[in-house]
């Protein structure tokens, strides 16, 4: 039988729960606001999508979580709250870099082209990572200030995330597409989750913790 694995997204203000089977997505609630709703959504977001499901908690095989970087406050909701639940249930716990999961959703729009994730950090700041069309990492994970000349040797390239927004007319006579229809969303932990649950490379459950980023520097 495959595998069952819920999937909370609670890096930035959306707030995003869904369950697979096999890769297979089953449910989903995706919910962005002004402000953060995890603490009080969370718990309800997950009980509901394992109704649209017809499942139930003890059905779960596994739980992936984000993990950042982030919010501060939406990861470690998310993250105590996958915790509690692998404790609970007695599953493991599979924690998944948040732009890993965005660059996923990217990766399947754009085949053929040259990716980057973009999380808003502030102002001209974001959180940033870059894959190939063959999905290997050709700008690894950092903090970064946006500039005119950014990633200029990266050329064309296509770029998605809350924190990619900003950008459009910065980079208006760039070789770099936004792609507004790119979004957070727990769907992007989908086939990663099962590929690590198929290899069974797990997390360990009472050390695992959020991925922050906390310098920013200016790069090209």
């Amino acid at each position: 039988m495959q595998p069952i694995i819920l999937h909370i997204e609670t890096a930035t203000k959306v707030c995003s729960v869904a369950v697979s089977q096999g890769g297979s997505l089953l449910a989903l609630i995706d919910k962005e606001t002004d402000n953060y709703i995890h603490r009080e959504s969370l718990t309800l977001f997950i009980l509901e999508v394992l109704k649209k499901a017809n499942l139930k908690e003890t059905d779960l095989n596994a739980i992936s979580v984000s993990i950042g970087p982030g919010s501060y406050t939406g990861l470690r909701i998310g993250l105590s709250t996958a915790k509690g639940l692998c404790f609970g249930l007695d599953i493991p716990i599979i924690c998944i870099p948040t732009l890993e999961s965005l660059l996923a959703q990217g990766h399947v729009k754009h085949p053929d082209r040259i990716i980057c994730g973009m999380l808003d950090a502030r102002r001209m700041e974001v959180y940033t990572k870059s894959n190939n069309s063959e999905g290997s990492v050709i700008r690894e994970l950092q903090a970064l200030v946006i500039e005119e000349d950014t990633f200029l040797n990266d050329e064309p390239f296509v770029y998605f995330g809350d924190g990619a927004q900003k950008l459009q007319t910065l980079w208006g006579n760039r070789e770099a597409t936004f792609d507004p229809s790119i979004k957070i969303s727990a769907t992007g932990q989908t086939e990663l989750a099962l590929t690590r649950y198929l290899n069974q490379t797990f997390d360990n459950l009472s050390s695992c913790k959020p991925l922050y980023l906390k310098q920013f520097g200016i790069n090209t």
